[in-house]
């Protein structure tokens, strides 16, 4: 294998992943489930890659007009996890985290393909240009990565301060994050008409 495109992949999916460490600690933070977290990761961008690879081979599966309305996943996962927060503090709950076994792994893997719309379009191209060998490269390092971008994200949300806050306010911060990132989504993809 050509150590310039492993180094090249390897740069193409922090760039366009770097986000993804911040979701994955938030995810991470909620408690259990850290195999359905793995599961779900590996799953949504499993969807990337085949939606980028068949893309680069002129299938198109999702017409690039439809990419902006995959912020409508991350939205209502966190208008989901909100209306679970604020029901809980109507219960009585407080400040206290919700005792949850963490997110499902296909709601970890919608934000996950929700939040790589765009690195479908950086993908595309490169694969394309890449051929089948270098395509098979870069297939084969993301899915290495996402694994240490799992571990990343486990490193984060087990750091003592960071797991501090987290554990204090990562239920509440989560909802927004998720909320957040659909409505960038949303809003830079122009979907109606923002």
């Amino acid at each position: 294998m050509n150590a310039g495109i492993i180094g090249q992949a390897a740069g193409l999916f922090a760039v366009t992943n770097i986000d993804d460490i911040v979701i994955l600690a938030l995810f991470f933070a909620q408690g259990a489930g850290h195999l359905r977290i793995v599961l779900g990761q590996y799953i949504g961008f499993a969807g990337i890659l085949v939606v980028a690879v068949a893309a680069a081979f002129g299938a198109t599966f999702l017409p690039g007009s439809a990419v902006p309305y995959l912020g409508l996943l991350p939205l209502a996962l966190g208008l989901k996890a909100a209306w679970q927060v604020w029901r809980d503090r109507a219960d009585g709950g407080g400040d206290d985290p919700p005792a949850r076994g963490g997110p499902k792994a296909l709601e970890v893997a919608a934000v996950t393909f929700a939040n790589g719309g765009d690195n479908i379009g950086v993908y595309v191209p490169v694969f394309a240009t890449s051929g089948t060998s270098g395509m098979t490269v870069y297939v084969v390092v993301f899915l290495i990565l996402v694994a240490v971008w799992c571990l990343a994200g486990r490193f984060f949300a087990t750091r003592p301060l960071i797991a501090r806050a987290l554990s204090r306010w990562g239920h509440i911060l989560l909802p927004l994050v998720l909320i957040g990132l659909g409505m960038v989504i949303l809003v830079e993809g122009g979907a109606f008409g923002l």
